[in-house]
């Protein structure tokens, strides 16, 4: 790929945006609906369905308040309106005024200060039409991949994930590390018995000593709920598609990450202050693994498969990657990329690793991905602590 092909908005903090949505972000699970009702009525607005927000303390509110405030000044966020019930833990005005230092368009409407649902519904609406007008007119630049974070994950594996798909995204990484841009591993619970062949990449003794201290968390929590990880890892479904234990999910899993040195270790729904290869410390599941990378910035999502998925983000487009030619023509509807030729012996890992380069070229300058096309808007965020 040339450099300078990829085309982007520009922001008032400096980093680039390959979408350009206003964001109608509920603060609380009581305003949910509320937001769905303006991402209706307007046009450019995308919104999503959490059930977070209230009775929240201690690390657990800091992570969703980080994750609420991350969603907002992603890149690919033009201007946000924050709608809050008014009553709620997390309120409204705290994360508005967090996002509003990126310097993008913000705006805050609260439920009970506009007396119900449908006025709150009715200014939201007013604000939204206006704030996409404005972003209409915004005109692309040409950058660098340099300035991309990109996500990667892997779900519904299967036995052909360790051996196609995910080695192709491991090249993809490694190119855009040397691009000068950031590519994020993910998925703790998923790299138990890998995490010396990343320690040993480490660029330092302090991030070596993280990965084995993030990775003895992830399982103590799990022993101190009277129970063994591997039992709901590797998933029904990863057995049914050839892996046997979670060490194997885990050698395959961490093939995504290419071959780079290991920058740094951070926490859940954190932004990167290194460029290179990151590893986020998140939990397996797929939803809430792709909000916190989103969140940490990620313009764009690597997602590889071997069972199919319709995983996609609110805000972020996400590439779906088959790691096998029949769950691919099985599931045309959802799935992007067809890493499959790899296992039939028709494809190295080198030319579809280069097609999946292809595909962020292309979505980042507009090409709509399989989830973006179906809506497919989800979002759930890593809780770390009871509801009070």
């Amino acid at each position: 790929m040339e450099k300078n092909l990829l085309w982007g908005y520009r922001r008032p903090d400096g980093r680039i945006g390959i979408r350009n949505h206003v964001l109608i972000l509920p603060t609380i699970v009581c305003a949910t609906q509320a937001a769905r009702n303006v991402t209706e009525l307007v046009q450019g607005t995308v919104s999503f369905i959490h059930q977070h927000g209230c009775a929240q303390v201690g690390v657990d509110y800091d992570q969703t308040f980080r994750t609420y405030v991350g969603m907002g000044t992603n890149p690919n966020v033009y201007g946000v309106i924050v709608m809050g019930l008014g009553c709620e833990t997390h309120q409204g005005r705290s994360v508005a005024d967090e996002i509003a230092k990126c310097g993008k368009p913000v705006e805050l409407v609260s439920i009970q200060d506009h007396g119900g649902t449908l006025a709150a519904t009715a200014e939201a609406a007013k604000i939204a039409a206006q704030m996409v007008q404005d972003a209409s007119a915004l005109v692309k630049e040409p950058f660098d991949m340099g300035e991309l974070i990109v996500a990667t994950e892997c779900g519904g594996s299967d036995a052909c994930s360790g051996l196609s798909a995910n080695p192709a995204v491991g090249y993809v990484s490694d190119r855009i590390v040397d691009r000068g841009g950031t590519a994020i591993l993910a998925e703790t619970t998923e790299l138990i018995g890998a995490e010396h062949l990343l320690a040993e990449r480490a660029v330092n003794d302090r991030v070596a000593q993280k990965v084995y201290q993030v990775i003895e968390a992830m399982e103590s929590r799990a022993i101190h709920m009277g129970v063994d990880i591997r039992t709901g890892n590797p998933s029904p479904g990863n057995r049914k598609g050839g892996l046997t234990t979670l060490e194997e999910k885990s050698l395959g899993a961490a093939a995504k990450a290419g071959t780079r040195p290991l920058q740094e270790l951070i926490d859940y729904a954190e932004r990167p202050s290194e460029k290179g290869l990151v590893w986020m410390d998140t939990p397996g599941h797929d939803i809430e693994q792709l909000t916190g990378m989103v969140a940490g910035g990620a313009q764009i999502v690597l997602f590889t498969s071997g069972r199919g998925t319709p995983t996609g983000s609110p805000i972020a487009p996400v590439i779906k990657i088959a790691t096998n030619t029949s769950m691919f023509e099985k599931m045309r509807e959802n799935m992007d990329v067809n890493a499959g030729a790899i296992i039939e012996g028709t494809e190295n890992l080198e030319s579809v690793g280069e097609r999946i380069l292809n595909e962020i070229e292309r979505t980042a300058n507009g090409k709509l991905t399989k989830s973006e096309i179906l809506k497919q808007h989800d979002f759930g965020i890593w809780r770390i602590g009871p509801t009070f």
